[in-house]
């Protein structure tokens, strides 16, 4: 494992007057999962929409983290040399070599095959740094302390689950270990499958201005989660298989009991389940919050919903 760390630096526009991006205090990871090929990267900083510039993953191809004095091209163009099969080291190199500013630069990329690079430029403001480990990388500049990096990716190792919660894990880590010495702002997290097209996401969310981004994220990410079980719920219905999507309606709204969408289903799903009563109750409650819901309620067909007719029945009895 490498730890780097770096505290030299320059004020923004006297030495590289021609830098694209004023600095940020910026801590994120790039990562790659071993057991299914996914890659991703998270960030937070104490900057507005920071996913908007760090944060680039493509399918089947990799993942870099772009920040510090950010030069964006690096998301974009990183990317390409690894589609066109230069590794992380290679891709990295090649970027740094043709960047004259790369001594306030600070990047990170990881590949389809696992492999990881990181730069620190030597002007990075301090504290900065960066933490090469197993399929991983995390890299911080603008910190309260030299501990940020390294305790992400500690957590980043230490955790299960899956990518996208072992991401997290590190920015948790991140931030209770100092963060920013501004504070916080934004965060985003990006998530890739291992083989795809390139538009493919296994979540992608940003938090752009928010007094705790990272609560935030957490909060996306479970109801992220609780969609994707509403999605298949959908495919389950499509294929008229309703009792198993009423089944999966109900797994939705127990992981997001504050989307209204997923309890109007989940409230239909109770009634086809024969929980008349508690269904009921929600699709009341929803309705009470936007008319819309019942109007929807009318528009059902039986073949999008068998129970619909039934529901509106009861409504009004």
């Amino acid at each position: 494992m490498e730890n780097v760390p770096k505290s030299a630096y320059v004020e923004f526009g006297s030495t590289y007057p021609t830098v694209r991006e004023p600095r940020q205090g910026t801590y994120s990871i790039v990562a790659f999962d071993p057991a299914t090929g996914a890659t991703g990267v998270a960030v937070q900083s104490h900057w507005f929409s920071v996913g908007a510039l760090v944060t680039w993953a493509e399918a089947g191809v990799g993942a870099v983290a772009t920040q510090a004095n950010v030069e964006v091209s690096y998301g974009p163009e990183g990317l390409d040399r690894l589609r066109a099969g230069e590794s992380a080291r290679e891709a990295l190199a090649a970027l740094t070599a043709a960047d004259g500013f790369a001594a306030v630069r600070q990047v990170a990329i990881v590949d389809a095959r696992g492999g990881v690079a990181a730069h620190t430029g030597a002007e990075c403001m301090r504290f900065a740094g960066q933490t090469v480990g197993a399929h991983h990388s995390c890299q911080a500049n603008m910190m309260a302390g030299p501990e940020v990096w390294p305790a992400m990716s500690a957590a980043f190792e230490a955790t299960g689950g899956g990518l996208t919660e072992r991401l997290l894990a590190a920015l948790d880590a991140g931030e209770a270990a100092g963060g920013d010495i501004r504070g916080r702002q934004s965060a985003a997290i990006l998530v890739v499958p291992g083989e795809g097209r390139p538009w493919e996401r296994i979540v992608e969310l940003r938090v752009e201005d928010h007094p705790e981004p990272l609560v935030e994220l957490h909060r996306l990410a479970a109801m992220h989660d609780a969609y994707v079980v509403a999605g298949e719920g959908d495919e389950l219905a499509g294929e008229n298989r309703h009792d198993e999507a009423a089944a999966k309606y109900l797994e939705a709204y127990e992981r997001a009991h504050d989307a209204i969408e997923l309890e109007f289903w989940a409230g239909l799903a109770q009634i086809q389940r024969g929980d008349v009563d508690s269904g009921l109750s929600h699709l009341r409650a929803t309705i009470a919050e936007n008319p819309g819901w019942r109007e929807l309620l009318d528009l059902l067909e039986p073949h999008t919903s068998p129970i619909a007719a039934e529901a509106r029945r009861l409504l009004d009895a």
